[in-house]
């Protein structure tokens, strides 16, 4: 698996994600999901996610949370904010997810697509207590029970076309189609020219069609 960005700066974003959802909630007073909702929107997430070194070193979690709600459009009065002695629950699913989006290379829309951020909120009980790998063995056993189909079919049908139709445009055989579909081909190992002649065809970018947790 290649990292969006080194190891040595997880810790940092791990703190500042947790930080600032923990403030979002209780400074800024929004509930978790319709905060997590603005950060998705904003376009914070996507380049957090992606390595982003001006959020993940050059902000802490206050300033990112601010960053969210200017990107999202809303001004706000900047506050003193409150830092409590123990850890909130709403500080760990953000210093949660932040591991696992950095360990399995998703987006955070990704995730949350299939592990809402209030599932992941829930979670606390038993997790905090366990090694950070239980808790992405317990997520991507959600992800793979609720993700029943590849991206390669998602994006195949939202384009409108068969199996048979993207073969021939794709010059594909039709039979690794199939398999590709069923699983029973890692897409990931495909064929350069063969990703590349789908993601022309299906109007994506490569990486659209990729699996993470094959």
């Amino acid at each position: 698996m290649i990292h969006a960005y080194d190891k040595v700066y997880l810790e940092k974003a791990r703190t500042a994600l947790g930080r600032m959802l923990d403030f979002a909630v209780y400074d800024l007073k929004y509930e978790i999901e319709d905060f997590w909702g603005l950060f998705l929107v904003s376009g914070i997430a996507k380049r957090f996610g992606e390595g982003d070194f001006q959020l993940l070193v050059g902000m802490s979690g206050v300033e990112l949370a601010y960053k969210v709600l200017e990107c999202s459009g809303i001004e706000r009065k900047r506050m003193k904010p409150m830092y409590a002695a123990s850890r909130s629950e709403e500080y760990w699913t953000g210093w949660a997810l932040a591991y696992y989006q950095w360990e399995t290379d998703m987006s955070f829309e990704e995730i949350n697509l299939f592990v809402p951020i209030k599932e992941v909120l829930g979670m606390y009980h038993p997790f905090h207590e366990m090694d950070i790998r239980q808790f992405v063995d317990a997520m991507n056993v959600l992800y793979k029970e609720r993700k029943k189909e590849t991206n390669l079919k998602i994006h195949r049908l939202k384009a409108g076309l068969s199996q048979k139709e993207l073969a021939e445009l794709t010059g594909i055989p039709l039979r690794t189609i199939q398999q590709y579909e069923q699983r029973q081909k890692n897409i990931n190992k495909a064929q350069v020219q063969y990703l590349i002649a789908l993601s022309k065809v299906l109007c994506c970018e490569i990486s659209d069609l990729v699996e993470y947790l094959d």
